[in-house]
């Protein structure tokens, strides 16, 4: 796909001072509860009312939606707030019904991303349409096949277009519901500068306690907008309860985020804070690597306390110190700076391990 700058121009028809904010209930649950959160998001720097009608479930027997009546509920909130709506699609027929109900904005599923077969029913549906079509990423942590996803609605003439950054699932997970894996969105961002990039914190998160430190990470990318889950009694929703935030918290929210102000920096400022926010994700992510590493070593630490073996073996630490020093060299770095960085993390391993041996002897 080539890098069409045409593709930009829906974000500029909100005529928005902030980055695009859209908010509203993972599911539509009844008319009273949509209208109630329509007119709470009015409030705020909503433009767009997101409601799930149709619910993808991870296991049968879950709530998956009140289907097209909820259609109607979005309809009214948008007659009465002004506010655009939005909805997932995931097959033509989903498709027939929200372009009836006049939905401003559709988005495609993770799930739905990862098949090439949905991606091109749903793009043949809506081939030629002006709506804003939005795209997931896919459950897994894969960019040519969300790239190729995004492709397949360029061909089908939909210039509208976006996605929507909500993580990957991972077997292991430390701290997210969906792992952010920030360096994929960040090579998108990259490759394809004129298409919106939106966070959606709350899939990210899974947790609403997390959400505003997952924005704030994606506006000091340069991602366009958030998505937001969000309930006027997130503990009484119907789906995703923990990771909803009230409208009043997005208000808050909004109004606590730092958003640079792109036309009042240099081009020295911009730049180190992009490079910054990428060194911060990499933080992170070597972190989460050190805890799970310490988490086997809290088996290994199980399994010698088991066969009354000690717990430093010279043997394993001399192999693990040569084999890791010629890679370092290999990528750059020093011997110096990896024998400290080996020793700091040995060290540690040997304390979860003494831990774990003695609990018993206390």
């Amino acid at each position: 796909m080539k890098n069409d700058t045409s593709i930009k121009n829906w974000l500029k028809e909100f005529h928005l001072d902030h980055p695009l904010v859209i908010a509203g209930p993972c599911s539509a649950e009844t008319e009273e509860q949509v209208l109630k959160i329509a007119h709470e998001l009015k409030n705020t720097d909503t433009s767009v009312m997101r409601a799930g009608i149709w619910k993808p479930r991870t296991r049968p027997g879950n709530f998956e939606g009140v289907g097209a009546i909820g259609l109607e509920w979005l309809k009214k909130a948008k007659e009465e707030t002004g506010l655009k709506i939005a909805t997932e699609v995931a097959n033509k027929t989903h498709v027939d019904l929200a372009l009836k109900a006049d939905v401003d904005v559709l988005w495609v599923g993770a799930r739905s991303t990862v098949s090439p077969f949905i991606v091109q029913e749903i793009a043949d549906a809506l081939k030629g349409t002006d709506k804003v079509v939005l795209i997931k990423n896919p459950v897994n942590p894969d960019l040519a096949l969300w790239l190729g996803a995004v492709e397949r609605f360029y061909n089908a003439d939909i210039r509208n277009l976006g996605v929507i950054h909500r993580g990957f699932s991972t077997y292991e997970k430390i701290k997210y519901r969906n792992n952010p894996e920030w360096q994929i969105a960040v090579e998108l961002q990259k490759n394809f500068p004129d298409l919106p990039l939106i966070v959606d914190p709350s899939h990210i998160a899974g947790n609403r306690d997390l959400v505003f430190d997952i924005c704030q990470t994606a506006l000091d990318l340069n991602y366009d907008g958030i998505m937001v889950e969000t309930h006027h009694t997130p503990n009484k929703a119907w789906s995703d309860a923990a990771q909803q935030i009230t409208p009043e918290m997005l208000d808050q929210m909004t109004k606590d985020l730092r958003i640079r102000n792109k036309s009042g920096e240099s081009a020295f400022n911009e730049e180190i804070l992009r490079l910054r926010s990428k060194v911060d994700v990499v933080d992170d992510q070597i972190f989460e690597a050190i805890s799970k590493r310490m988490k086997i070593v809290d088996q290994i630490g199980e399994l010698k306390k088991e066969n009354n073996v000690a717990i430093f073996q010279p043997e394993r630490w001399n192999a693990i110190l040569d084999r890791l020093t010629a890679y370092a060299k290999d990528i750059d770095l020093s011997e110096d700076f990896t024998n400290r960085f080996l020793k700091a993390i040995h060290q540690e391993s040997i304390q979860h391990q003494h831990k774990i041996i003695n609990k018993e002897n206390k």
